[in-house]
């Protein structure tokens, strides 16, 4: 069932995506009234990030009804939602998805339990010093 668009055309598609919302920034002329990005972005994160707990809160209720019989594709939509408001919190930022990709890299190869001991103990000697 999965159609993975994998490497290079995945990132082209977020490069590409990602160009439209910077264009949305307000910094870059983005106009509130014509499109949803830029009133996001006008807005300030309050809005993006209240739309990204409720597209999480959407994964998670997808992923729920999938397992009991529900429409599986609803998963991918409610995904797809989520990461694309993510991705208006990031040009908000200053970062785009190729920086998400860089750290997934440089995780690749390290068991998530490990990744996670090492985040801990870095926040611990943070604030240590």
């Amino acid at each position: 069932m999965s159609t993975d668009t994998s490497g290079r055309n995945a990132e082209d598609a977020l490069a590409r995506l990602a160009a439209v919302i910077e264009s949305r920034l307000p910094a870059r002329g983005g106009d509130p009234d014509k499109s949803y990005v830029a009133r996001l972005l006008h807005r300030g994160p309050d809005a993006f990030l209240k739309k990204i707990g409720e597209e999480a809160t959407e994964v998670v209720m997808a992923a729920k009804d999938a397992d009991h019989g529900g429409d599986r594709t609803k998963l991918v939509n409610e995904v797809a939602d989520l990461w694309f408001h993510s991705m208006i919190a990031l040009a908000h930022y200053g970062f785009a998805p190729s920086d998400v990709v860089a750290e997934l890299e440089r995780r690749e190869g390290t068991s998530g339990i490990e990744e996670k001991a090492l985040r801990k103990a870095e926040a611990r000697d943070a604030s240590n010093d």
